[in-house]
């Protein structure tokens, strides 16, 4: 089996949407990038880290999913990392509530020895000198490394940040962070002026209006599924980056044509996730219900016309 290896933050989270509010749960991007991942036929692993007050069944959840967690850091007497978040009425904004980084503020990454050779890198969102750090750790040239990053980055880190572009594949972000990051409004040429920071593909992810893949002149669209019910939108990109990172190790194909597969799987995913508070409906998903909402995205997006 091909190898994923994922770098982001396990976490804490405390939401609040028009829905309902939750205390601390599981969040972290990798948390949400592995448990998408774990859906496809491949090894993985995380790298990151927490405190002691990390509850065992947290880590035996992702060890149940056949994610490796040797690269996971516990440090003794430090807290998790804890984010809180209020969501407005419309699902696609947010205030941050709080912030604690707490063993995340020293965090040196650690690859285990086993994933040094990973075919497939997830960058999940982080600051740079820590994707950085991991890719300077790979004993091989990756086949794809795919980076996810976020506008905090672009506002208080962007000459590293630009650094570890430049060593990329794939860059996934949203549309906002797409603008901040070129200086373009349209998303056409925003893509353009991103391929040229390093990266030969571009995600653009839109939320609820799906996601534009890029690759030179090339563009695919793919739509999001319309879902009777959005509960919470937290990890959704996350899972988003996990099914398109998952499908992609799991096929040993790095194609354009067969990165349109890989958005749609991650669109499927996704869909998932925002039914319910953070983790909650991705540790409860099975293989049969991803399967059943392909075959819908599939008859939402074909159709034939008389031209």
């Amino acid at each position: 089996m091909n190898k994923l290896l994922i770098v982001g933050t396990v976490a804490f989270d405390a939401i609040e949407t028009p829905f309902g509010k939750t205390d601390k749960i599981l969040g972290g991007a990798a948390t949400y990038i592995g448990l998408s991942a774990s859906f496809f036929n491949l090894q993985s692993a995380i790298v990151s880290v927490v405190g002691d007050d990390f509850p065992q069944e947290y880590l035996d959840l992702l060890t149940s999913r056949n994610i490796d967690i040797s690269g996971l850091e516990v440090v003794k007497g430090g807290k998790t990392f804890f984010w809180s978040g209020r969501y407005h009425n419309d699902l696609n904004s947010r205030d941050t509530l709080d912030t604690q980084l707490n063993v995340l503020a020293d965090f040196q990454p650690k690859v285990p020895q086993d994933y040094k050779n990973s075919d497939i890198v997830m960058l999940g969102n982080l600051h740079p000198l820590v994707q950085s750090s991991v890719l300077d750790q790979m004993q091989k040239q990756p086949k794809l490394v795919v980076l996810d990053t976020m506008n905090f980055w672009m506002d208080c880190a962007l000459p590293e940040l630009l650094e570890v572009i430049k060593r990329v594949d794939v860059i996934t972000i949203n549309d906002e962070e797409a603008r901040q990051l070129s200086g373009e409004y349209s998303l056409v040429k925003a893509a353009a002026k991103i391929h040229t920071m390093g990266p030969k593909y571009v995600v653009i992810k839109k939320g609820e209006h799906g996601a534009l893949l890029f690759h030179n002149k090339d563009v695919f669209f793919a739509p999001a599924l319309p879902l009777e019910e959005v509960f919470d939108p937290t990890g959704a990109g996350d899972t988003f980056a996990g099914g398109f990172a998952g499908y992609i190790t799991q096929s040993e194909n790095i194609s354009f044509e067969n990165m349109k597969n890989a958005i749609i799987h991650g669109s499927n995913l996704a869909s998932f996730c925002v039914e319910k508070f953070g983790t909650e409906k991705m540790v409860d998903l099975e293989k049969s219900d991803v399967s059943a909402r392909l075959k819908q995205f599939k008859s939402l997006t074909q159709f034939d016309i008389e031209l």
